[in-house]
């Protein structure tokens, strides 16, 4: 019986463990690695802010931020807006507040409809919240709204298709002086797919700055030739016109 004969490479290198290789660098970034969560590969919310100092009071100002259902006639991105429910009335102004509504945002190709639950803690702050998002406002500033409610309803799906994970915007009104206020956003969202999150990097930025602008248009337009609307005081206003 032959031998068996043992064959050797002709030409053989050094081995090197995967670890030992030295790292390739690259000068493009991946787009999805920043905005994944480690632990489940979910996109992360990107967090975008502006504000301004406008020259009115803040009572004026707070009652037109409150008034959903009219923001698709004039804010950005916002197809259309509908108060879908109502607060209970609230401890200083026995006034009713939205408490859901219907929006459709759309922003270049997409398009997202939302059932959003809206939190207002009067005088101070409107915030809006859909996807898989809680609201952090303490329980004692929103009781109008949490009374009747169920826990669920402290957040809100987004719609079936799930284009987002995550929405939030929160407006701050804070007076500075009689006629001085300074308006704030805070705008927080995730994308389910990690591409469309890359896509929105380079435009997102001004998202925020373009919603206060257009809430600072709004404001001048309704006050400047409504001197009465602009002394008037939270308890006199229904959104963007005093009460009848």
């Amino acid at each position: 019986m032959a031998a068996l004969r043992t064959f050797r490479p002709l030409l053989r290198g050094p081995t090197h463990r995967l670890a030992d290789l030295p790292q390739r660098r690259t000068f493009l970034p991946n787009p999805f690695q920043s905005s994944l969560n480690p632990l489940n590969g979910s996109a992360q919310p990107q967090t975008l802010t502006a504000k301004r100092v406008l020259p009115y009071p803040a009572a004026p100002i707070y009652s037109i931020v409150s008034d959903v259902q009219s923001y698709s006639s004039f804010l950005p991105y916002c197809q259309s807006s509908a108060v879908t429910r109502w607060s209970s009335p609230d401890a200083a102004y026995a006034r009713k507040w939205p408490s859901e509504a219907s929006l459709v945002i759309g922003w270049g190709n997409l398009t997202e409809s939302f059932t959003s639950r809206v939190f207002c803690v009067p005088g101070r702050i409107v915030e809006s919240i859909g996807g898989d998002t809680e609201t952090e406002l303490k329980a004692q500033d929103i009781t109008h709204h949490l009374e009747g409610a169920q826990d669920a309803d402290k957040g809100a799906r987004g719609a079936a298709n799930g284009l987002m994970t995550h929405l939030r915007s929160r407006w701050t009104i804070e007076a500075l002086g009689k006629d001085m206020t300074e308006v704030s956003l805070a705008l927080e969202f995730a994308f389910s797919n990690p591409m469309y999150m890359a896509l929105s990097a380079g435009a997102a930025p001004k998202v925020a700055d373009i919603m206060v602008k257009a809430f600072e248009e709004r404001v001048k337009k309704l006050l400047d030739g409504n001197p009465e609307m602009a002394r008037a005081e939270l308890g006199e206003l229904e959104g963007s016109r005093l009460m009848k």
